[in-house]
């Protein structure tokens, strides 16, 4: 069973990490405009809350109170340790012309986690890995063309602003691979416990990263309407398979 689930991650986490390549690359040739970023963070936002509601809420509904509770305050902490360090990151990476090590260490993180998701999704079932999977490749995307945007407006050459979100995006293979690994055949409150920990990075990533930095830009009603559009579809597809 093992090797069935490792198999099914390493399948399914071709898409987030193709789509990092596909981002950076456009990003660092051709960096999006400020209303398509806005467009694109409002439908990920979408689509996430949909995957959190849909799938994995109520995948611990009923489980044991005291491994969800854990995991979820665990979840918030490390998700608030790693906006303190991002936060110290771009700071210093602002002060000085080198590359920002930190800052890319704590993205590798971040998409890590992204890919434990992928993993525990997949040791659920094959709806439930599938759906999150869809979710976390849209975040991945967006993830990788603001980081290439980044990179090169910082000066960095074309070819290493793609390289390197590129690169980053195998931490989520590792995060997929390692977790269905890992949590194939798991006890249920242990499932119950990193998916809680799911739950919370999920709705850190909509709540202060996604609609937070869509806000930031252009304001309109059709920007404000993709949330909606990004719910719905991905309801929608929960439905249809």
């Amino acid at each position: 069973m093992g090797d069935g689930v490792v198999a099914k991650a390493s399948l399914l986490v071709l898409f987030p990490v193709a789509a990092a390549v596909i981002g950076a690359t456009l990003a660092a040739w051709r960096p999006p405009g400020a209303k398509t970023t806005g467009a694109i963070q409002h439908f990920a936002a979408g689509v996430v809350f949909a995957a959190v509601a849909g799938e994995v809420l109520p995948d611990i509904r009923d489980q044991s109170l005291v491994p969800v509770v854990a995991g979820f305050s665990i979840g918030v902490i490390v998700l608030l340790v790693l906006r303190r360090f991002a936060e110290r990151a771009e700071q210093a990476a602002k002060e000085g012309p080198t590359l920002p090590i930190a800052l890319l260490v704590t993205i590798g993180i971040d998409l890590l986690i992204d890919g434990l998701l992928v993993g525990i999704g997949v040791t659920l079932g094959a709806s439930q890995g599938r759906v999150l999977t869809i979710a976390l490749t849209l975040e991945v995307l967006f993830l990788a063309l603001a980081m290439s945007a980044g990179l090169t407006k910082a000066g960095e050459p074309r070819f290493r602003a793609a390289a390197i979100p590129s690169l980053l995006s195998l931490s989520v293979a590792v995060g997929a691979i390692g977790g269905a690994a890992l949590l194939a055949g798991a006890p249920a409150d242990l499932l119950a416990g990193v998916l809680a920990f799911g739950a919370a990075a999920l709705l850190y990533l909509v709540t202060e990263e996604l609609l937070v930095e869509a806000h930031e830009g252009p304001e309109t009603p059709l920007l404000t309407a993709m949330f909606f559009v990004g719910f719905i579809a991905l309801f929608a597809l929960e439905g249809a398979i």
